[in-house]
């Protein structure tokens, strides 16, 4: 059967009534079966009536409109060190990655599908595990402030496309409130359309990289806190708000807060224990640029809905999905919204809390 560009086609669909509590319930009132449910697929605009609402690929959530937006995922590198702080548009990223730098800071790496940002920074430079980390996400566009020639090259290795500030310096401004190199800020549009121009494509959106569910599956226990001491400068607790339904995020006893006043937030919080070396690259200061390892397997701890379930994480090649299992070997599903992860070294002792402190 072929369809016009204009064209719909109606799905009838037969309720069985054993299976279905409101079908027996029809049945019982009236004595008639309830009517087919009727879907209906526009081929105009690739939407589907009648059935559930398309979801975020990167959050599991009702997209936005009802239509996934046709575009890649964007990943914008933001700074963490206490000068950069308070960051903005971090609360508008599907999926966060906080790694390792040098001198004990952490940076992260924003990622954007569903959702725009009008403003999102500081951004500051990539590193060597950022293309290690995106090639899971298709070809997505990655905006930083700039980097060294090792990973510029790793990044065009890696097909991910270079949207860097000195390739498209018309999608980045300077905020002069702010002292540099702390000052740097872009646009989620600005960089989407900069990643169009260089790739000659819009692309697709990428495949989901985690699964959702709505309730937790599987043994788990609860827990209130989470500490992840990477370091002084980035001594990371996070502690679950049952009245907020989110995981709240502080350095110390200060709450990370962004330019609009709000607190840091996840949806779910994603412990990945990983092996870190030393890079040839060093920084200013002649600290060396630790080098995350991100394929293999190891210890990973998952937070969701005021709880934790341990297991296991597993990528076999940089192509492949990082894969989340319980100890009992079953796969571990997020709840659907936005997601942090934590790249922590093997040396970093992660504790938890039943108690927020």
């Amino acid at each position: 059967m072929s369809l016009s560009r204009r064209g719909k086609v109606v799905v009838t669909v037969l309720v069985v009534l054993a299976l279905s509590g409101a079908g027996v319930g029809a049945l019982a009132l009236t004595g008639k079966a309830p009517a087919p449910i009727q879907h209906v697929f526009d081929a105009a605009t690739g939407t589907t009536h009648g059935s559930p609402p398309p979801t975020c690929p990167l959050t599991g959530t009702p997209a936005p409109g009802g239509r996934v937006p046709r575009r890649p995922a964007l990943a914008i590198k933001v700074e963490n060190a206490p000068e950069a702080r308070p960051q903005t548009g971090l609360d508008r990223a599907d999926v966060v990655y906080e790694e390792p730098v040098e001198g004990g800071l952490t940076r992260f790496i924003a990622i954007f599908q569903c959702h725009d940002a009008s403003r999102v920074g500081p951004v500051r430079s990539g590193r060597m595990e950022d293309p290690d980390v995106l090639v899971q996400y298709g070809r997505p566009v990655m905006g930083f402030a700039g980097g060294a020639n090792p990973v510029k090259k790793a990044i065009d290795r890696s097909g991910v496309v270079d949207a860097n500030y000195l390739v498209a310096p018309k999608a980045y401004v300077r905020d002069d409130a702010r002292l540099a190199p702390h000052n740097l800020y872009t646009t989620t549009a600005a960089l989407w359309k900069a990643g169009a121009k260089i790739a000659k494509s819009h692309g697709a959106a990428p495949r989901p990289v985690f699964s959702y569910a709505a309730e937790v599956a599987g043994k788990s226990r609860r827990v209130a806190e989470v500490h992840v001491p990477y370091s002084g400068y980035s001594d990371v607790y996070w502690r679950w708000s049952a009245k907020q339904g989110e995981w709240l995020r502080s350095h110390g006893t200060v709450p990370h807060m962004l330019t609009d006043g709000s607190q840091v937030a996840a949806t779910n919080v994603v412990v990945l224990e990983v092996r870190v070396g030393t890079s040839s690259i060093v920084d200013a200061a002649g600290n060396p640029s630790p080098r995350v390892t991100l394929t293999g397997r190891g210890k990973a701890m998952v937070f969701r809905d005021g709880r934790m379930i341990a297991g296991r994480w597993s990528r076999p090649s940089l192509p492949d999905l990082t894969e989340l299992t319980s100890r009992s070997g079953d796969a571990i599903a997020l709840a659907p919204g936005t997601t942090w992860v934590e790249l922590v070294p093997t040396t970093v002792p992660v504790t938890t809390s039943r108690k927020a402190a």
